[in-house]
């Protein structure tokens, strides 16, 4: 019995045991499943911080002005051309979709983009241009012929500011995306996407069946979603942990979010290329990377070869290995023909296309670092040091391309010509150029080479300038009972100073004339003539006078300011000058045209507000008579180049030639050009033999628009005697035909009984012409 009782409890020994690791089993399962679900908690509200937060610190993307087009327009065939150039449109033999264009010898047929403009969005549409020298002259519809009357081009991409340190990207929704990008990266890469859970085991035993097969590792399984979690959230490396953190990712991915969700983020975070230190994250920036273009542009080879890229950026990279890049391509081309997403003659067209690829780095942006200096700083005035750091905002700038263009084309090629003249090889120079009538500035140049992004003259260059104080001071005067023929002494005069120094100003040609009038002191830039009618009208309301023109730091009140001791840049000079174009309407000048935020949503829109600081009768007076500095005066060079053209303008020249200047204006832009050297050197250069020559090489590539002068209120045509500028007879006196606010003029001077001998101080033919020639002022 004993034996029996034993084999029994033999007998139940392995059940008890089997019992227990069964139950330690179930117990361990648990408790994995415990640390799992945890696990999966702390991965989901990791995924959902990401995917529902901001998933990508965007930069600010900069644009330029969008181009205006109506009929009659100062624009020329050519700058047209540049102007699509800058903007990557395709030249095609017959444009028929958005980015392309073609060109005849005076025509050019657009196929304009459409684009969000800062006031709405506008659609895709093309248009006709015929040209006529440097004018638009017709917009048609090229469909049927209409006449238009008004379109606008997309704006150049001009730069993106706050872009990170390693990373760079350009966001695109899911819309934005071409069907045949989408159609071929899942083809490639997942093709049950739409199917599986976020982890495919069908893709995974069709990678370990070619592995082994391979006897290497050549196919993965990693759907998508996979990629995309880790890229998001892991590291690089292959170990098992990491990938079942990446599945386990996946669906959790899977279950939270749509599929297009899901494709929309891989599409912006996938890795793509290298531009230097950053990495191009993206199709959106990918697409501006390697073509210059917008990803809704892209043509069948160029959306294979992007998808071909995804296995292996650096591998694969078209510019150090195009075979390798190109037969990778050419492999996906043949996945996409042969599921029948593209037809056999698209295939055959795209596989024998080569890489159209552009310079590595460029991406089609429009550098400008002056200009982009200037936006930096108004943007830390207007909206503080941490605006830029908002996420994705979009920046409508006010540059003009054409405007920059021109402006850099005249500094670089008109500076190295005064280079060998003056035998100075470190001549300096910069401009800026704005839309005067819109308050808006359309170019900057910096220094001699446009492109440097160092210290940039047109904002932070004080230097004294010169004569170009003479048209404020002069409107001040006009402001204060004096006209365009008031006689103003030019003899020699000495002003002593509180230290007990004496100053004896001298006209440039030491020359003494008697009197002249004002009209003539201003055009011929007589230092004399100015002193007298500053001294005359007083310091104090001059310097008034300058404040509320837009002189922002403080002014010495000595003489010599009368002269132009004053220090200003060359966008300070800008702003001083806007006041009288505009006849006495004082605006800030502004770089910045509207702001939006990542959604699309306007955040700031520049609303011009302007100030009348200035009789509008002195001013417009003041501005006729800088038009007889072109006409007859120190400008007169610019006459003789452009006949039947009215500009306004005025010389400036320093002590000793060390600074040259000129402020000139047409109908539409006014410009401000500084020529010296970073030293304070000599450059044997006057404002008429050096920046105007800049100015002059400028109008050549821009175009004129001649000055359109319209009088306000009150202002006649008066003549006035030369003998001593009071109204006169003509019948019975020299005079001079001017217009003057007729308001509190004496009356006409009728005939004297004797005539008194007439000073010769008018203006003679033989003058004017000596003018033209005489470049020294």
């Amino acid at each position: 019995m004993a034996k029996q009782t034993r084999s029994k409890k033999s007998k139940k020994k392995p059940v008890k045991t089997s019992r227990r690791w069964w139950s330690l089993l179930l117990k361990l399962t648990l408790v994995f499943a415990v640390l799992m679900g945890i696990f999966g908690i702390y991965l989901d509200s990791q995924v959902r911080e990401r995917f529902d937060g901001q998933k990508w610190a965007l930069p600010a993307l900069v644009y330029s002005r969008p181009l205006e087009l109506f009929p009659d327009q100062r624009l020329s065939h050519d700058q047209m051309v540049r102007e699509l150039q800058l903007l990557n449109y395709r030249k095609v033999a017959s444009p028929s979709r958005p980015g392309e264009y073609s060109v005849g010898s005076n025509r050019i047929e657009i196929h304009r983009r459409s684009f969000n403009f800062s006031d709405g969005a506008e659609d895709a549409r093309r248009i006709l241009l015929t040209f006529s020298g440097q004018r638009l002259q017709r917009m048609q519809n090229p469909a049927n012929g209409r006449e238009l009357g008004y379109a606008r081009m997309d704006p150049v991409l001009l730069d993106r500011l706050n872009v990170e340190e390693r990373e760079d990207r350009l966001l695109v929704r899911l819309d934005q995306v071409p069907e045949l990008l989408k159609t071929a990266l899942i083809t490639v890469e997942d093709r049950d996407f739409y199917e599986h859970d976020g982890v495919s085991p069908m893709a995974i035993l069709r990678a370990l069946v070619v592995n082994i097969k391979a006897g290497r590792t050549v196919q993965g399984g990693s759907t998508l979603t996979q990629q995309l979690a880790k890229n998001f959230f892991l590291t690089q490396d292959r170990s098992l942990w990491r990938k079942a953190q990446e599945a386990y990712m996946a669906l959790i991915i899977d279950f939270r979010y749509e599929k297009d969700e899901i494709l929309e983020a891989y599409f912006n975070e996938v890795y793509l290329g290298q531009n230097g230190g950053q990495g191009v994250y993206g199709f959106g920036l990918a697409s501006y990377f390697y073509f210059g273009v917008p990803l809704n542009e892209l043509n069948p080879d160029q959306i294979a070869l992007m998808v071909a890229l995804v296995k292996g950026p650096s591998y694969y990279d078209p510019w150090r290995n195009t075979e390798r890049a190109q037969s990778r391509r050419d492999l996906v081309l043949r996945l996409l023909a042969n599921d029948g997403h593209i037809d056999r003659a698209t295939y055959e067209q795209a596989s024998n296309t080569p890489l159209q690829l552009i310079e590595r780095g460029q991406m089609g942006y429009g550098r400008t670092p002056a200009f982009m200096g200037m936006l930096r700083q108004e943007l830390q005035d207007r909206f503080g040091a941490d605006f830029l750091h908002r996420n994705g905002i979009k920046i409508f700038s006010s540059l003009d391309p054409i405007a920059q263009h021109s402006a850099e084309q005249a500094i670089s090629e008109q500076l190295k010509q005064l280079r060998i003249n003056t035998k100075k090889s470190d001549l300096e120079a910069a401009m800026v150029v704005t839309n005067w009538r819109k308050g808006e500035v359309s170019a900057v140049v910096g220094g001699a080479d446009p492109s440097f992004a160092g210290f940039n003259r047109a904002l932070a260059a004080r230097r004294p300038i010169g004569s170009l104080i003479k048209p404020p001071i002069y409107a001040e005067a006009l402001a204060n009972g004096f006209t365009l023929g008031s006689a103003i002494k030019d003899q020699p005069i000495s002003l002593r100073s509180a230290g007990g120094q004496v100053w004896k100003p001298q006209n440039y040609d030491r020359r003494f004339r008697g009197q002249v009038m004002l009209v003539d002191a201003l055009s011929k830039s007589l230092n004399v003539p100015t002193v007298n009618l500053g001294m005359a009208v007083g310091l104090d309301k001059v310097i008034e006078g300058l404040k509320r023109m837009g002189v922002r730091q403080p002014i010495p009140a000595y003489p010599s300011l009368l002269l132009g001791t004053l220090e200003l840049t060359p966008l300070e000079v800008n702003q001083l000058y806007l006041t009288l174009a505009n006849q006495g309407l004082y605006q800030p000048l502004t770089s910045i045209r509207a702001i939006q935020d990542d959604q699309g949503e306007l955040l700031y829109q520049h609303n011009a507000k302007a100030t009348q600081v200035l009789a509008p009768e002195a001013g417009y007076l003041a501005l006729y008579a800088m038009t007889r500095v072109v006409g007859g005066g120190t400008a007169a060079h610019l006459a003789a180049r452009f006949p039947n053209r009215v500009m306004a303008g005025k010389t400036g020249t320093t002590n000793d030639l060390r600074d040259a200047w000129y402020a000139g204006l047409d109908n539409e832009e006014l410009a401000s050009v500084w020529i010296g050297r970073d030293n304070n050197g000599v450059t044997g250069l006057t404002g008429a033999s050096g920046a105007l020559r800049v100015y002059s090489r400028y109008l050549d590539s821009r175009g004129i628009d001649s000055l359109q002068l319209t009088p306000p209120a009150g202002i006649d045509q008066v003549n006035f005697a030369y003998s001593d500028g009071m109204p006169a007879d003509p019948r019975c006196e020299q005079t001079r035909l001017l217009p003057a606010k007729s308001a509190g003029l004496p009356n006409i001077r009728g005939c004297q009984p004797s005539m008194p001998s007439l000073p010769e101080t008018g203006e003679k033919v033989s003058d004017w012409l000596k003018d033209i020639f005489n470049f020294a002022r």
